[in-house]
């Protein structure tokens, strides 16, 4: 016995156009949402970061350190471009962060807590970034600067034997690209 056809309900035209703005609407709301009730998140890490600082007993002589990109200072970027540049620091951040050479160099506990805030960090704003959005257009484009900066420290690191040194300018330059995180989340709450 066949069974009976039932024909499902359809939606009206406008029903499509509108679950992309109710999604739209929420991945807006879930970035907004990260950044008011964790502001404490970049103060944290910044102060994770200097607890993983170790006195040195010689000076340090390190050529051509790289510096966080100036041009990224001063952007004046939609609130989805700062999320997408926020996302890009922080995963570029926790991929050089997590090296197996920053382990002997810092304190694991510490460490470890910082990762895991990243982490974190990392899967809420991918959560509330649309999939294949390109934030960005034309030649200006700040996801190319820092992908180019942390190419830099990389270079850097190996320039310099992953010496505790140069690990301690990455230490710096964590903390700036966190306090540059700490402007972009501003920027997502308007």
């Amino acid at each position: 016995m066949p069974a009976p056809t039932a024909t499902a309900p359809r939606l009206p035209h406008a029903a499509p156009a509108l679950l992309l703005l109710l999604t739209a609407l929420a991945s807006s709301l879930a970035c907004q949402h990260l950044w008011t009730h964790e502001d404490t998140f970049p103060g944290d890490a910044l102060r994770l970061l200097q607890d993983m600082a170790v006195g040195h007993t010689q000076p340090c002589h390190l050529t051509q350190p790289p510096f966080f990109p100036a041009s990224l200072l001063h952007d004046n970027l939609q609130p989805h471009q700062a999320a997408a540049t926020a996302l890009r620091i922080l995963q570029h951040l926790f991929h050089t962060l997590s090296s197996n050479s920053t382990r002997q160099h810092w304190p694991s506990h510490a460490r470890n807590h910082l990762l895991n805030n990243l982490q974190h960090h990392i899967h809420h704003l991918e959560q509330c970034l649309p999939d294949n959005a390109a934030p960005f257009k034309g030649p200006r484009n700040p996801l190319l600067a820092i992908n180019k900066y942390f190419r830099d420290i990389h270079l850097f690191l190996h320039a310099h034997n992953h010496s505790a040194c140069a690990w301690d300018h990455v230490r710096l330059e964590a903390r700036a690209s966190l306090q540059h995180l700490h402007n972009l989340t501003r920027t997502m709450r308007r």
